[in-house]
């Protein structure tokens, strides 16, 4: 079981960056549950945030977690992170659904001193807060999202999408990174169509790096539950 680590009087930009790479690996877990792209049996309750959580317990998907969680956390020090993709696909890899967390840096400090004090920063014991709310919220997304088909097979991927001329340190063979591949234009926010739609699911502005949670259906998947929405429709009516 994870041990609880108290973000206090967190008042500069490394700290901020660290709290929200922790926050995003706990989010990945659970969306992971809540969209039961796994077995729910799959899964442990922990608490985080003084709120229960979700985590899987299988080794291999949380390394590839944690590794790309990690991955995101070197980028989003530097500024260099726009968005953080969990795309839900198919077998075809199609996508189905992209839970997009959009960063917007506030300030862009010097590398000598993101470890000073920030004025205006958010404290440590407001970001528990927020966090507890947003996975608070992330856990009634159901009840926006029409539901996952389940012959869908689905599975999903993590996507970073950086700012423009940027390019991932991974990439440059620096560190212990794992590696990015190039993610299917598909499964990027670039590759959405007109008529997907976007549910906002909660934002935090901690003054230092500003963090939103967005749920994007495909039209894909709208089209997909459309048609299986009216085969069923069709078959009580025939049984009628």
């Amino acid at each position: 079981m994870h041990t609880e680590r108290r973000i206090k009087n967190l008042c500069n930009a490394t700290e901020t960056a660290r709290a929200i790479v922790d926050f995003l690996e706990v989010a990945i877990h659970n969306i992971l549950y809540v969209r039961q792209i796994y077995p729910v049996d799959l899964f442990s309750r922990r608490k985080k945030y003084d709120t229960p959580v979700w985590r899987s317990r299988h080794p291999e998907l949380n390394e590839y977690i944690s590794g790309a969680v990690k991955a995101v956390g070197e980028e989003l020090i530097l500024g260099n992170v726009d968005k953080v993709v969990v795309v839900i696909k198919d077998h075809n890899e199609v996508a189905l659904e992209r839970f997009i967390f959009s960063i917007k840096h506030m300030i862009q400090p010097e590398s000598y001193d993101r470890d000073e004090r920030i004025v205006g920063a958010i404290s440590g014991n407001a970001l528990t807060q927020y966090f507890r709310s947003f996975l608070v919220k992330l856990s009634m997304v159901e009840s926006q999202l029409g539901p996952l088909i389940h012959n869908d097979n689905a599975s999903f991927a993590i996507v970073l999408e950086l700012q423009p001329g940027k390019a991932p340190l991974a990439s440059q063979g620096k560190g212990d990174l794992p590696p990015w591949n190039p993610a299917p234009r598909q499964h990027t926010t670039e590759g959405a169509s007109e008529n997907a739609e976007l549910h906002l699911v909660r934002a935090v502005e901690t003054g230092v790096i500003n963090i939103a949670l967005g749920v994007q259906e495909s039209e894909e998947k709208l089209d997909r539950l459309e048609d299986w929405l009216g085969a069923n429709v069709k078959g009580k009516r025939k049984a009628l």
